[in-house]
């Protein structure tokens, strides 16, 4: 992924963190005919080298699962806040004319090696840890246990997990700190203008991922995609 220096994160907190709090991801593997993607929710469990390892699982007739290169690395993209950003918002739009438009968001790539768990007993514990995970939002959270447990044994015969140990992990937060002050506070009044859950959230990570938490002006402005 290319990331201009103003929107690198390396943080491995940070990015174990947003991967936490959007887990549903795009995995990417090499399978027999080219790239294969499956839109999948994980659970990102710690490991020794720190980057930890994420499990998911995938409908056993899904052929991503048994036909994947385990010698090349998979990807698995999480996304998270994104905007459009509108050229009209740029004060120079007015003075000179030379801007253009852009698209402000969040994205982690997560790399490493994958392997399928065709296993009951895994597969079981992992359903588990999604369902515990994901279930906090509900008033009464459903568990494993609330079903009967030959109903769980025949689901859980019909998916296939999959486990990927990360070994490299890019974070990008594009959120206009390429701009000058006066571009990133008209971007956050545009923002505001919009008026919607998607552009206050945009506005405020702008003004979070700003220097110091508020616009200051930065030495350069490069192309950012």
């Amino acid at each position: 992924m290319y990331i201009p220096a103003p929107n690198r994160e390396t943080d491995p907190s940070e990015l174990r963190r947003f991967m936490r709090e959007n887990p549903l991801c795009a995995l990417v593997t090499m399978g027999t005919d080219g790239l294969v993607a499956s839109h999948i929710p994980v659970v990102l469990h710690e490991s020794e080298s720190g980057l930890g390892i994420l499990r998911c699982h995938v409908a056993r007739g899904n052929s991503q699962w048994s036909d994947f290169d385990a010698a090349t690395e998979a990807l698995a993209i999480f996304t998270g806040p994104h905007h459009f950003i509108s050229a009209s918002w740029y004060p120079g739009k007015k003075t000179h004319g030379r801007e253009v438009p852009t698209w402000n968001y969040v994205a982690v790539h997560a790399y490493g090696q994958l392997r399928a768990i065709d296993d009951p007993e895994w597969i079981l514990e992992h359903v588990r840890s999604l369902t515990d995970q994901q279930e906090v939002i509900a008033e009464v959270p459903w568990k494993v246990s609330d079903a009967p447990p030959e109903f769980i044994a025949k689901t859980s015969r019909a998916i296939v997990g999959l486990e990927l140990q990360i070994n490299r992990v890019e974070g990008k937060w594009k959120a206009s700190q390429n701009r000058q002050d006066d571009d990133a506070l008209a971007v956050m009044a545009g923002l505001d203008q919009v008026g919607t859950p998607e552009s206050a959230v945009m506005r405020d990570l702008i003004r979070e991922r700003r220097p110091s938490g508020t616009p200051k002006p930065l030495p350069y402005q490069e192309a950012d995609e």
